[in-house]
């Protein structure tokens, strides 16, 4: 098996987009799995290493990374030692960052002949779902896909009220990261950006858009987004399955650090999951 770590692109204003890219060498044509991390996510969170690793022994192709402004770095990819950088991430930088990934794996890999770069399959998690929804209603290279505990309203989300007036006046807005002790910060440019970015950034008008085979996994326990938002993305997207995990939580049974050497019994059905949509 081929494993390129923590090697990078660059991505939104020039800023590295560390990534790992899995694949069998002796395999030709494996479909490409590009992953999108969430909310407060790393390409190396939990049990997404072992997701790949066994993905990519079974004749898919995985392509992870860091969005550019995610809060990690080149030296440290895991976790969050930039803040800063944290602060000033939006949903639009993210769908440029994927963009520079998509363009790079499509033109440095065409010749490959162990990839199959006209069968790319985007898979995100909970905010990266929703980031993957938009992205493949734009990008006709996208071929299938996949949402895991997807969100599928990203403006419901924002503060409200006091909150966000004082957000507006403070520039800065607080969320506590019971993991890390971090109190992770955020510009208020990400609210401007949403505005003036809003029917792009809208997730149902992305989902109504679709035409490429949307596999939507979600479990019934998850406290994080609720699984009502799956109903919803299947409701808009007119060729979605919806495959509901019962009492799965938001990240499948996984924690970080995930130190077992199997996957976590929901993200075990996730990967089966995924196997048998993209072979299908």
């Amino acid at each position: 098996m081929k494993g390129i770590i923590n090697e990078y692109i660059n991505g939104s204003n020039g800023r590295p987009i560390v990534y790992d890219f899995l694949y069998d060498k002796k395999i030709t044509k494996s479909p490409v799995v590009i992953f999108c991390h969430g909310y407060k996510g790393f390409k190396d969170w939990g049990a997404w290493p072992l997701l790949a690793k066994t993905l990519a022994s079974n004749r898919v192709a995985f392509f992870k990374f860091n969005f550019s402004f995610n809060g990690g770095t080149l030296e440290n990819p895991i976790d969050f030692p930039d803040l800063k950088a944290f602060s000033m991430n939006n949903y639009s930088k993210e769908l440029s960052d994927l963009k520079s990934v998509v363009d790079w794996v499509y033109s440095e890999h065409k010749g490959n002949e162990a990839l199959d770069t006209n069968n790319l399959v985007l898979m995100g998690h909970s905010r990266g779902g929703g980031i993957s929804t938009i992205y493949a209603s734009e990008d006709k290279r996208i071929k299938k896909l996949v949402t895991l505990a997807g969100v599928s309203n990203f403006e419901s989300r924002f503060p409200k009220g006091k909150a966000l007036n004082d957000w507006k006046s403070n520039i800065l807005y607080y969320v506590r990261n019971t993991r890390t002790n971090q109190d992770m910060p955020h510009s208020f440019q990400f609210y401007k950006d949403f505005l003036a970015n809003k029917n792009r950034l809208t997730i149902s008008n992305a989902a109504k858009k679709l035409t490429v085979p949307h596999l939507i996994i979600h479990g019934d326990d998850d406290k994080a987004v609720n699984f009502n938002e799956a109903k919803e993305l299947k409701t808009w997207s007119q060729n979605s399955v919806l495959f509901k995990i019962k009492g799965a939580n938001h990240v499948f049974g996984a924690k970080h650090p995930w130190c077992k050497v199997k996957l976590p019994v929901d993200l075990a059905i996730v990967y089966s999951k995924i196997v048998d949509f993209i072979n299908n």
